[in-house]
Formats: C-alpha cells, structure tokens, sequence
C-alpha cells in the first residue's frame, strides 16, 4: 500500500478540512447555548437594574416628601411657637402695667391671681396646641418611611 507524497498531501488536506468543518460545526451549536445563557443573563441584568433603579427612584421621592412635610410641619410649629411666645409676653406686659396702677395691696394680689389663673390656662391650651402639632408633623413625617419600608419589604420578598 505505497501512496505518492502527492495522496497523502491530498488525503492529509482533506482531513484538514473534514476537522475544520467539524470544529466549525461544533463551535456554531456550542455557540448557541453560550449566547442564549449570556442573553438570558443580560436581560435578566436588565431586569433587575430596573426593580432596583425603580426602587431607588421611589425611595428618592418618598425621602423627599418625608422631608417637605416635615418642613412644612416645623415650619408651623415654629409659628405656633412664636405666636403664642408674642401672646405670653403681651399679657405679661399688660398684667405688669395693672399691677403698677393698683390703688392697694388686695387689688394687686386680686390682679396677681387674675393673671395666674387666665395663664394657666392659656398656657394649657398652648401646651395641647403645640403638642398636638408636633404630634402631627412627626407622625406625617414618618409616613414616607413607613411606606418605604413596606416597599423595601415587598421587593425584598420578590427577589
């Protein structure tokens, strides 16, 4: 069985490319199942930037209500505050006017527990008013938080 150096050249490029076409071929479908598992991958990537960016943006907008309600809710409480801090003063002022223009000593102890009794309760309603505001802010304030944290839980629960 003696083959010219020209047969086997033949036979040996032949095989070349039977082992080319093969590897080819091999690599063409391995090539498919990488691609399909890398494009499930990215998408799968995709989605899930996408539930976290959305989360994100959402407790962005909830931080920032949180924070105007509770702007707005100290900024009235401040208001309060100084209103009833003018009031106080005004009154003061007032009682300590009467006082100096009292005639004896049983008018200004008449006018002393006149004052004392009408601050008090002024100061009681105050002190409800003020506190009922405050109240309000802090628990409009955590509003935003308690639905963040709902929505944290949720998503949390989903992935």
């Amino acid at each position: 069985m003696a083959t010219s150096p020209k047969a086997v050249a033949a036979k040996t490029e032949e095989t070349i490319h039977e082992t080319a076409a093969a590897v080819e071929t091999a690599a063409h479908e391995m090539a498919a199942p990488v691609r399909d598992l890398a494009e499930k991958g990215v998408a799968q990537a995709k989605q899930t930037y996408g539930r976290f960016k959305s989360a994100a943006e959402e407790t962005t907008d909830a931080l920032e209500d949180a924070y105007a309600t509770l702007s707005k809710g100290y900024k009235e409480l401040g208001r309060k505050s100084v209103e009833a801090t003018r009031s106080n003063v005004n009154a003061h002022f007032d009682f300590l006017s009467a006082l100096l223009g009292a005639k004896s000593v049983s008018q200004a102890v008449e006018l002393h527990t006149s004052y004392a009794r009408k601050q008090f309760d002024v100061y009681g309603a105050q002190v409800k008013e003020l506190s009922a505001l405050a109240q309000k802010t802090a628990t409009d304030g955590a509003k935003p938080f308690q639905e963040i944290a709902t929505k944290g839980v949720k998503f949390a629960q989903a992935n």
